[in-house]
């Protein structure tokens, strides 16, 4: 497994691995829900102006991209999200380890994020605690999260 920081070629990638992610079963969400949350991959200049405000970390194995985490300059952790062959294997914890170090340097003192129900665990794992439950209107349907943070 490699982590590296992601590259503005790497993006279109992660907008389908973001989008398969959130797709594949199981899931805590319904199919309804996910179609609501994600119809399509991420992709053109809205989400390369996006990821390029943050620092992207991406782990790849030798099929390619497996999961990756962005973290915004104030200590926003915006994206995370993994693929069935990643799970299980500490590629959350790697990357994360990258985001922290990350964050560490540039003087975070708090990393937070919006958890999905998939998330979740992953999350409290790497010492994050829930904030809030909050459940979030999006085309139509109700998405459960919560609001999660780490004091670094």
């Amino acid at each position: 497994m490699i982590i590296r920081s992601a590259k503005a070629d790497d993006y279109d990638a992660l907008g389908q691995l973001m989008f398969n992610a959130i797709h594949v079963d199981p899931s805590p969400y319904t199919k309804t829900e996910r179609l609501a949350w994600r119809r399509a991959p991420h992709a053109g200049a809205e989400w390369y102006a996006r990821l390029e405000e943050q620092h992207v970390f991406i782990a790849e194995d030798a099929n390619g991209p497996v999961g990756f985490l962005t973290l915004a300059p104030d200590g926003y952790v915006d994206l995370a999200y993994m693929l069935p062959r990643g799970r299980g294997r500490g590629v959350f914890r790697q990357l994360h380890n990258c985001l922290e170090d990350a964050a560490q340097r540039n003087g975070t003192s708090r990393l937070y994020t919006h958890a999905s129900l998939s998330a979740e665990g992953p999350f409290k794992a790497m010492g994050y605690r829930v904030t809030e439950r909050e459940i979030v209107s999006l085309n139509g349907e109700q998405l459960r999260r919560a609001a999660m943070e780490k004091s670094l």
